[in-house]
């Protein structure tokens, strides 16, 4: 349940339409998300919850992170994960993980979260391991330096914008369901920090798939989706962006988010294809000899940079740069609500 306070806040975010224009603040929007996107595939492979790539790669975001201006800290969390062997006998790691914490205040307490994961898939047997799932090698660009890169161009344009509402980045690692990383970030947060969060961004795997889906978690209000996937898909379309959200009577993406579970207003980005097979999310394109599944999750031999340029030519440009002609306005315009909002 949200408290009055977030209520009244999300009230005076959705009382007024949006009248800001549609515009973006860099000569070349997503050049600089892409350079991060590349940096950290290239350095830091394998950054697997609770290895030394993952530690490198929190110590970096917090350098960027700080370089723009940002309050930012790491944040130690004890988690294990699953490992089975050939004999189908599971075992359990003991591991110790750190997600990236950045945020700038607004005039006001509540404020905006958005989150990226920043591990690569651990694997969880020694079948996956055979089969290059996962492991030291897996750059993970579309899974998840696509987020990260994103993450820290939203990061550096907004540090330059007066703020009504404040902006929190998290780069959240121990991703997947087993480890919990999500859910413990949720377990942390204080009772200001629960109700002063007035939406939560979750930005993931941006480049594989067919076109960028914009969609909200189940318990978000019917007010609050019209403002953001709405206004999302509003700015994409103008932009003629490829940008969708998942059918009406589609399969909802079968992982479950954390934030939504907790009833926090949710809005996830992800680049997938919904029109195909289980059609719930989790296949990205069409099968075909260089994607024979349908998608590159996970895959040492094809979430890397050379397979993706090789065989999807120009796509990381252009996604960093619509995800971020997409996302820097409408985040802006949240923070700044015209009500409140100081600029011309």
């Amino acid at each position: 349940m949200f408290s009055l306070l977030r209520l009244s806040a999300l009230a005076a975010l959705l009382s007024c339409g949006i009248s800001l224009p549609v515009s973006a603040s860099t000569p070349v929007p997503g050049q600089f998300a892409e350079q991060q996107l590349r940096h950290i595939a290239t350095w830091f492979p394998g950054r697997m919850a609770g290895s030394p790539a993952e530690l490198l790669t929190a110590n970096y975001l917090q350098q960027q992170f700080e370089e723009m201006g940002y309050k930012s800290d790491k944040r130690d969390f004890k988690t294990r994960a699953p490992w089975r062997d050939n004999s189908g006998k599971t075992h359990w790691r003991n591991l110790t993980a750190t997600s990236v914490i950045a945020a700038r205040a607004g005039e006001v307490p509540q404020e905006i979260l958005v989150i990226a994961h920043l591990d690569t898939w651990r694997p969880v047997s020694e079948e996956e391991t055979g089969k290059d799932i996962g492991g030291l090698r897996l750059q993970g660009v579309d899974d998840n330096a696509s987020g990260l890169g994103v993450m820290l161009e939203l990061a550096q344009q907004l540090s330059h914008k007066p703020l009504h509402y404040g902006v929190r980045f998290v780069a959240l690692s121990a991703h997947q369901d087993d480890l919990h990383g999500m859910d413990a970030y949720i377990a942390r947060m204080k009772a200001n920090d629960r109700k002063n969060t007035l939406l939560v961004i979750d930005l993931d795997s941006l480049i594989v798939g067919d076109r960028l889906y914009f969609n909200s978690g189940k318990n978000t209000a019917s007010a609050v989706i019209k403002q953001t996937r709405d206004r999302a898909l509003d700015i994409a379309h103008r932009y003629g962006i490829n940008a969708a959200t998942r059918p009406a009577h589609s399969a909802p993406y079968p992982l479950p988010n954390a934030f939504d579970a907790a009833g926090f207003p949710l809005l996830t980005v992800r680049a997938a294809n919904w029109d195909l097979g289980k059609k719930d999310g989790t296949q990205q394109r069409n099968m075909s000899r260089h994607f024979p599944q349908g998608i590159s999750h996970h895959q040492t031999a094809r979430d890397n940079l050379n397979y993706l340029d090789r065989w999807l030519p120009g796509r990381i440009s252009a996604r960093a740069r619509d995800s971020v002609r997409i996302l820097f306005p409408l985040i802006n315009e949240l923070a700044n609500p015209p009500a409140t909002n100081k600029e011309s």
